[in-house]
């Protein structure tokens, strides 16, 4: 029988599957399971999913509504005929007739994303950039008719020191009636950056409250901050919708170059969902979107042009040259976001092609350029970003991983939803081997309760560490030919070492690591690791004082297992370390703190960006790095 390759996003599921089978089927093949609570009787509509239209070259497929069969009545009864025209079809009733990705919208997932995007409680000295100022001013009479903004205005002037400010026009417009009706008692809120009124409200307001957003490849975080105060009081993250039209930056940039609409579409739907994720936030807080009086953001180069709607295509060739470098200041209203339309969003500067803001929000939040210390920061995801150095000098690059540590191109891979192995543990003397999965406390040998449906990037580095230490295979990474177990599985294809059998499993299929998976590792981690060999090169040292792993990937994976494999440094245990989200929390500090904002600037003019792909011995630094062992120093 004919098969397609069929790719489930955002969990990033794939595989071949028999044509004719409906989406659902699929689904449960493949571990991506969806709603269904008539039982796919395509009565409840809660199977709803959508099908996206053209090429993905990250994919290397066409996906279209043609390849699937016609909707049926029961389809456009529950959908509505204009859904279906935009894409979206019901699982249980859609059968399969050629290669398609499939984009699961939340609330048709039953096994929700895990997003580890997290902020650390720490000390901030606070000075926002907005300032709320209370004034109460006298009536307008014959003798004083000057109008109510030169009243209000020279009255914060006289009272706060704030002279030459403007007045956001829709706050203007509403201006005569609100002080009016507050019996000329209001507080005002002044944007420090824009020397602008932004909201006038009646009578004392004290409180303030901002929100600093990380936009990222494949998922976005929301941080809503009391600025008197600095707590965080409602965060939340959320996967990026973009991913439907490619995993990594690459992929979108080719979409929004290729396709008519592309940018336009990649730029909305971001944005639809940040301001689903405010609103989110602001419900748990108990506030309204209009009470958010200032935003931060910071993303990589290709997040910050597609959520600023700027071309992004000179990112993707040589000398990858972005539209801007500096910090920039934008209204919400101008950018679609629904907080309140005048509040200001600072953008932090970015470095390069593909160091981006969410570095400098990195090095904002752990200092290295305060430090004496060598720190090598390293921040893996769909792209590896590495920035080496101390007070003297601070050098940057970044290096194409590609994404097997999220569980892309793997066999079995998967991100980290519900069923994901996170962790893996290989017998170095039975080779046998014990696992745990997302969602459940309980290892595979304690009688773990959920079964697993894939593997996850912390899981694939524990299964390789494991599989070298029990000599599976070897530092080249290539399988041993004198092992034989029952683990292992050769079939006349590739060889794969099993780590959860079909009665462990959920897809009723062995998960394994294969041959294809270990090369994928190498190339991401050889890509690493020769970028850090050449950043240490180029300083002139031969060893780091301290690893900082950034990201969630950073904050899940085995510190030693990921040594083991040369993927970072070995510099001492208690020298490598966490710090998770870091990008997000340089995003909140330059919101509680102006002075961060005027730092990020001059870290990015001061940064140093190495092109990884021009230096003549990367390449054979990259042979070199590809090995799975250990290394210190050059």
């Amino acid at each position: 029988m004919t098969e397609h390759l069929v790719v489930f996003q955002p969990v990033g599921k794939r595989g071949r599957i028999q044509e004719g089978k409906t989406l659902r089927e699929a689904g449960r093949e493949l571990g991506a399971d969806l709603e269904s609570l008539c039982g796919g009787r395509q009565a409840c509509g809660k199977c709803k999913v959508r099908i996206e239209e053209g090429h993905s070259l990250g994919l290397g497929m066409r996906s279209g509504q043609s390849h699937l069969s016609l909707p049926t009545e029961k389809e456009v009864e529950l959908l509505g005929e204009s859904a279906v025209n935009d894409g979206y079809r019901l699982a249980c009733a859609a059968t399969i007739a050629g290669p398609l990705s499939v984009y699961i919208p939340e609330e048709s997932r039953t096994s929700k994303q895990v997003v580890a995007k997290t902020a650390t409680q720490r000390a901030i000295s606070l000075k926002p950039a907005v300032r709320k100022c209370y004034v109460e001013l006298s009536n307008p009479r014959v003798e004083d008719p000057r109008g109510d903004w030169e009243r209000l205005s020279e009255e914060i002037t006289h009272r706060f020191g704030l002279a030459g400010l403007d007045i956001d026009y829709q706050a203007l417009c509403c201006l005569s009636d609100i002080v009016r009706k507050a019996d000329w008692k209001v507080t005002v809120t002044v944007s420090m950056e824009r020397h602008r009124v932004t909201m006038v409200h009646p009578g004392l307001v004290e409180r303030s409250f901002g929100l600093a957003i990380d936009v990222g490849t494949t998922t976005l975080a929301g941080y809503l901050c009391d600025l008197n105060t600095g707590e965080i009081i409602a965060a939340e993250a959320v996967m990026n919708p973009q991913i439907s039209y490619g995993e990594d930056v690459i992929s979108r940039i080719t979409y929004a170059m290729d396709s008519p609409d592309g940018l336009s579409q990649l730029n909305a739907c971001v944005i639809e969902a940040l301001n689903g994720l405010t609103s989110n936030l602001a419900g748990k807080a108990g506030l309204v979107v209009e009470d958010i009086a200032d935003v931060t953001m910071v993303g990589n180069t290709a997040m910050h042009h597609l959520f600023l709607k700027l071309d992004p295509q000179h990112l993707g060739r040589a000398p990858f040259t972005p539209v801007l470098h500096r910090p920039l200041d934008i209204t919400a209203r101008e950018l679609g976001l629904k907080v309140h339309p005048a509040t200001n969003v600072h953008i932090l500067p970015i470095l390069a092609g593909f160091v981006g803001a969410d570095n400098i929000g990195v090095l904002v939040s752990e200092k290295p350029h305060d430090q004496e210390e060598v720190a090598l920061v390293v921040d893996v995801g769909t792209n590896g970003e590495l920035v080496l150095g101390n007070r003297r000098r601070l050098i940057a690059a970044s290096c194409a991983t590609g994404s097997p540590f999220e569980g892309a191109h793997i066999k079995f891979g998967m991100r980290a939803a519900a069923g994901a192995i996170e962790r893996v543990v290989v017998d170095p003397q039975t080779c046998e081997v014990r696992f745990k999965v997302v969602g459940d406390d309980c290892w595979s040998d304690q009688g773990s309760r959920v079964k697993a449906r894939g593997i996850c990037g912390s899981g694939v580095i524990d299964a390789i560490a494991g599989m070298l230490h029990a000599q599976i295979i070897n530092p080249r990474g290539a399988f041993n030919k004198n092992i034989s177990m029952s683990r292992l599985l050769r079939d006349g294809g590739e060889p794969e070492f099993v780590i959860a059998w079909p009665a462990e499993t959920a897809i009723d299929r062995a998960i394994t690591i294969s041959q294809g998976d270990v090369r994928e590792v190498q190339l991401a981690k050889g890509a690493l690791a020769a970028g850090a060999r050449l950043l240490m090169n180029k300083l002139g040292v031969e060893q780091v004082d301290k690893v900082i792993l950034a990201g969630a990937f950073g904050l899940h994976i085995d510190k030693a297992n990921a040594m083991s494999i040369g993927l970072v440094p070995d510099c001492g245990w208690d020298k490598v370390y966490s710090v998770g989200n870091a990008a997000g929390e340089g995003a909140r500090m330059a919101l509680l703190n102006v002075n961060e904002r005027r730092e990020a600037a001059e870290i990015a003019q001061r940064l140093e960006y190495i092109e990884l792909t021009a230096e003549p011995s990367f390449s054979k630094e990259f042979v070199h790095a590809m090995e799975f062992r250990p290394w210190k120093g050059i």
